[in-house]
């Protein structure tokens, strides 16, 4: 029922562009530590940038798990349903890495996300993935939903904030510098924005 992929391309490149959601997984190394699942989503913040490589933009949240994580070990799986049309599922599982936004890498690598405004959304990093394992499976026991708009909330709340603010409401977060398990997190103050 499964089968495993060379590379990002044609009817899977395909998918997974067309999706609105996907999920992101990731842990610490430690045995006990807190396994992190984190639902993405806002059209254009999503980019293949290869065959083997895709990335997203790291918008502002109440914590920073998936940075923590990928600061420590870079394991990370993205996951795309199909809840429409045929079923379908398809896992990335590779490792990832934040460019964050002092990086020489980060101006360019932001190009490739055209369809959305960076800006309005606390941009505070992008995360690269180089897959190492792709697959896709059949996906019979997702439900049908049905999709209808964006939601505008988390442009409303972030288009008000500059650096400076943006880095005192990171500042406030528990979980931000640090991740629940106390891993480094997002690297504070926020180097000055390049867009």
């Amino acid at each position: 029922m499964g089968k495993t992929h060379e590379r990002i391309d044609g009817r899977l490149r395909t998918f997974i562009e067309g999706q609105p959601v996907f999920f992101t997984a990731t842990a610490p190394l430690a045995a006990d530590g807190t396994v992190n699942l984190s639902p993405k989503g806002l059209k254009g913040s999503f980019a293949v940038l290869d065959e083997h490589t895709v990335a997203y933009l790291d918008f502002a949240g109440s914590n920073a798990e998936t940075i923590a994580h990928l600061r420590e070990n870079g394991r990370i799986t993205l996951m795309w349903c199909a809840f429409q049309g045929p079923p379908n599922i398809v896992r990335v599982h590779g490792r990832g890495e934040p460019v964050f936004r002092d990086d020489p890498r980060f101006r360019e690598l932001l190009g490739r996300f055209r369809d959305i405004d960076p800006a309005r959304h606390g941009l505070r990093a992008i995360i690269v993935v180089t897959a190492e394992l792709i697959r896709d499976t059949c996906g019979y026991a997702v439900p049908f939903m049905t999709y209808e708009e964006e939601r505008d909330l988390h442009g409303k709340r972030f288009a008000r904030e500059d650096d400076a603010s943006l880095s005192a409401y990171f500042s406030k977060k528990e979980h931000i510098a640090s991740s629940l398990d106390g891993l480094p997190g997002l690297p504070l103050p926020l180097p000055p924005s390049t867009v």
